[in-house]
């Protein structure tokens, strides 16, 4: 499961006191405990009143849903129309990374990893080649080298 980073604009309108950023944030923090998440946000007051955002860390496999479900929460808490924001995902480095990088393509593929002479990880995707001819290799190649962190070999079967 990878762990999405859902980024919400609490307060579009700029019209909650410091106040009431407090007390939604307390609020918001205790709904995400439930999704054992937590809740990233810088200094919320000091903010421009039109650019308060949190980012919520939430493991996951359907980020949309996630993104939807901190949407209610955080209009639940603050008692806002919040604004969805963009979704990115931190990467470990690990298969699940890769899995979820292939799924952002809408493939499937088998990860298998190994090591170098030197004891560096090698992570080899075989991908169909049908696949390939509707996601460019190298698109998929630097995607899954940026999130892996390693060298990624991309074979077609």
């Amino acid at each position: 499961m990878r762990t999405a980073v859902l980024r919400i604009n609490i307060d579009p309108a700029g019209e909650l006191t410091d106040e009431q950023l407090a007390q939604g944030v307390s609020a918001l923090r205790a709904g995400v405990a439930a999704w054992e998440g937590e809740v990233l946000g810088g200094d919320l007051p000091a903010a421009p009143p039109n650019r308060r955002e949190v980012q919520l860390l939430v493991a996951t496999d359907d980020a949309d849903g996630a993104h939807r479900a901190a949407l209610e929460l955080c209009a639940r808490a603050f008692g806002t129309e919040p604004a969805a924001g963009v979704v990115t995902f931190i990467s470990r480095g690990t298969d699940d990374d890769a899995h979820g990088v292939l799924a952002g393509f809408g493939l499937t593929a088998e990860v298998v990893r190994t090591q170098d002479a030197d004891g560096f990880d090698v992570v080899s995707v075989i991908v169909a080649k049908e696949d390939l001819l509707r996601v460019p290799e190298s698109r998929l190649h630097t995607a899954l080298e940026a999130s892996l962190n390693c060298e990624v070999t991309v074979l077609a079967k």
